[in-house]
Formats: C-alpha cells, sequence, structure tokens
C-alpha cells in the first residue's frame, strides 16, 4: 500500500509482462556461486528484472518459487547455486470492469450521483479487493458516464467511505462535477455526520476533538494522533444516548460532524478518547462487556459500528442545495434495538 492512504492501491505490481502476452508461464533462473547467501529474493529480482523484489516475494510466499523440485516458501531464504523455477500465474486485469452490484441511488443527474453505500464495498479496487467495489458498480451503472480525473482505477471518486463503513457518499460523472466536488471537499465546505456506536461514553457529552492524524510510527497500516507533523483534523461530536449504569455508561450512540476529511478520523478520534467504535477491528483496543458483544452478536453486526447519515453540499454545476440523511442499516438499527432492550437508556 501507498505510505500515505492505507486504501490506496499497491505501486508493486507485477512488472512481470513479457512475451507471454499476460498468460501463466514459467521462467527458470541459474543462480551461481556469486549469489550464495544473498537475499533469495533479492537475486531472484536481479536475475529477472521482470519481477520486482516485492513481486517474488510474494511468488514464494504463494509456493511459486521451487529449487529444483523443492518448493521455496520462506521469504527470507538465503539463495543457493543451482536452478530455480518460478511459476508466474497470469495477469488479472489492470482495469476495472463493470459490475451490476446493484447500487442505491439516491440522486442522479448528469454530473453526479449520490448513492447509499452497504458496509463492505470497497470504493476503488485495491490488493486484495480487484473487484466488487464501489467503481466497478460505477463503471456498470453509468456505462462509462463517470469522470476521468481519477485515473482509470478511480473513476469518478472524490471522497471515499471506509468499506466497512456503510453510508451516503457523491462521485462525480463530469469532470467538471468532479473539480467542483473537490473544491468543497478542499475548502471543507460540505455536511458530513456520522452516527457511531462505541464502547463506554465520552465525556463531555458534547464538543470537539482536535488533533493532528498521520501515519503510527509503529504500525504503518494504521492512522495515529501526533504531536507533531501529519495534519489538522477536527471532529465535532454530540452524544446521543448512552446504554448502561448513567454514572458509566457500557456503550453509547453518538453524532460525529466532520470539519476535516482525514483517513479514518471519526475512529481514530474516538480510539484516542477511550470510547473506541465498536465492532473496530484496527482501533478498537480492549474489548466491550459480555452484554455488548451479545448485542452485537445478536443483530449480525461484523464490522466498525459506523454510518455515514448525512451529505450536504451545493451542487457544483447548477448551484442546487441538496442534502441526503439516510437511516441506520440493519445491522446498526438492530443493535441500537438490543442495547435498549438490554440496559437503561438515558
Amino acid at each position: 500500500m501507498s505510505v500515505s492512504d492505507p486504501e490506496a492501491a499497491d505501486d508493486d505490481i507485477a512488472h512481470d509482462i513479457d512475451a507471454s502476452d499476460g498468460a501463466a508461464h514459467d521462467i527458470s533462473v541459474e543462480l551461481t556461486e556469486a549469489t550464495a547467501g544473498e537475499r533469495l529474493d533479492k537475486a531472484l529480482s536481479h536475475a529477472v528484472p521482470e519481477l520486482s523484489r516485492g513481486r517474488v516475494q510474494a511468488l514464494i510466499a504463494d509456493g511459486a518459487v521451487r529449487f529444483g523440485e523443492t518448493p521455496v516458501t520462506d521469504i527470507s531464504s538465503k539463495a543457493r547455486p543451482g536452478l530455480y523455477s518460478i511459476l508466474v500465474p497470469a495477469l488479472a486485469s489492470a482495469i476495472p470492469q463493470p459490475q451490476d452490484l446493484g447500487l442505491v441511488v439516491l440522486f442522479e443527474d448528469a454530473d453526479l450521483i449520490v448513492l447509499d453505500k452497504p458496509a463492505g464495498m470497497a470504493a476503488h479496487p485495491a490488493p486484495g479487493t480487484p473487484d466488487g467495489t464501489l467503481v466497478n458498480a460505477l463503471l456498470y451503472h453509468c456505462a462509462g458516464g463517470l469522470s476521468g480525473i481519477g485515473g482509470v482505477m478511480r473513476p469518478g471518486i472524490v471522497h471515499r467511505l471506509d468499506k466497512d463503513t456503510s453510508g451516503v457518499m457523491v462521485a462525480a460523472k463530469s469532470d467538471a462535477a468532479h473539480q467542483g466536488l473537490s473544491a468543497l471537499f478542499a475548502a471543507h465546505d460540505i455536511e458530513r455526520a456520522y452516527t457511531a456506536f462505541v464502547r463506554s461514553a465520552l465525556e463531555p457529552s458534547r464538543g470537539t476533538i482536535t488533533s493532528r492524524l498521520g501515519r503510527s510510527q509503529h504500525d504503518r497500516k494504521k492512522m495515529a494522533v501526533l504531536r507533531t507533523g501529519g495534519r489538522e483534523a477536527i471532529t465535532h461530536y454530540r452524544t446521543q444516548a448512552t446504554f448502561g449504569p448513567q454514572a458509566k455508561p457500557l456503550a453509547a450512540k453518538m453524532l460525529c460532524r466532520l470539519e476535516t476529511g482525514r483517513t479514518h478520523q471519526i475512529r481514530v478520534h474516538l480510539a484516542s478518547k477511550g470510547v473506541p467504535v465498536l465492532g473496530d477491528p484496527i482501533y478498537g483496543s480492549g474489548s466491550p462487556t459480555t452484554a455488548v458483544r451479545e448485542a452485537m452478536a445478536d443483530a449480525g453486526l461484523k464490522r466498525q459500528a459506523l454510518h455515514a447519515a448525512v451529505l450536504g453540499f451545493v451542487h457544483p454545476i447548477t448551484g442546487q442545495q441538496l442534502r441526503f440523511e439516510i437511516p441506520l442499516p440493519d445491522d446498526m438499527s438492530q443493535l441500537e434495538t438490543n442495547l435498549s432492550a438490554r440496559f437503561f437508556r438515558a
């Protein structure tokens, strides 16, 4: 992944395009005594320039590299003199393909489309998510009529929701709309409100969280609150309901309004205050009480309980004021019902 964006596409994709025209093929490599003791991935990538070192590592991990008849599966293996064979699988298409994924469209005209993105759908293809994304769905629904500013991997994508965050999104169908929407997001001239169910409850019950957000120094796949560096991030929040003892709630429903829109902003901000989003696999340190876990399980919640409920903006082409508010999806709605049934609701 790109070091600046946890959801960005990986640059280290195959450089292994040759006369096979993308079909699966074998490469034989004779390593000499001069490479003995060198890292195998490094030696093979030097011997086969069309394979990047990262690509060789992935092939080793997949069991596609053999020394004689013996598979090599340890990416830290040392090179030995002798004949290696590398099975390079057929290349998948690098260009997203249209897929009929049944979009829920809230608004659409010649310039933009607003939709209700379900949890589990990534915004665009990335390593591990080659298809089934919003881009694939938009390519089918819009029949190629999307802004090209985002490039072939992200046509029409102006902003994103995390794969497992549900809610309202807007995509651009024309370049003029893309530029106009991007300007609105850059100026923070967009209304964005999210509903989150969290562990415990935040005091005071309403306020603003302001910090610097950037890549974690301990885990490059995570974002973190930083003392220096990063970018300013501002989240306004209000607790809408608490569940459990009034003096020490076990869970809460919160409304978060974004003034800025940094990667994982709400999830990181709430976790930094000791109230991580329920079900968050990355920032949800610690575990909710047994009763809250049962409420989550009974609701079928298998992702972070975060939903983009409101999106409002001025149409960049027509000047029309647009505002969309969508209800909680079934898993989060049922979670609220379950928590209300189990606990006193303040």
